[in-house]
């Protein structure tokens, strides 16, 4: 009689906010640095820890920020966050910098070690006689 084992993974889902507000600059004054001196390192860098090309940011200057939109809208699908496509534009819109430095310490947030919470169930299914 053979013993079978099924394991399964499952990852935990966001608490539906951003961790960080919009102007909340001051909880990473590192990311807050490197966007006030040298800003395009900040969105390439962000880009990149994403998964994305890091070269996909320089698009925002012939899209009129169409790819910090999907970005946005991309990370708060992935990590569980609530929101909107209006609400990505009207964020881009009205502040562009400060939408960066949130998706990048959202990014730090996300993909930080207190934050990987994987769950692993395993079953054993004996069969019936």
């Amino acid at each position: 009689m053979a013993v079978q084992q099924i394991t399964t993974v499952t990852t935990s889902q966001g608490s539906g906010d951003w961790n960080t507000g919009i102007c909340d600059c001051c909880s990473d004054i590192g990311t807050c640095c490197c966007a006030w001196w040298c800003f395009p390192c900040l969105q390439c860098q962000t880009a990149s820890q994403y998964g994305w090309c890091c070269c996909m940011p320089i698009l925002d200057s012939v899209s009129c920020g169409a790819v910090s939109c999907c970005m946005r809208s991309s990370m708060r699908q992935r990590y569980g966050i609530q929101g909107s496509v209006c609400g990505d534009i009207a964020c881009v819109l009205c502040c562009y910098p400060c939408t960066w430095c949130q998706m990048s310490r959202e990014v730090k947030a996300q993909c930080g070690p207190r934050n990987q919470q994987i769950h692993v169930v395993t079953q054993q299914v004996m069969p019936a006689h």
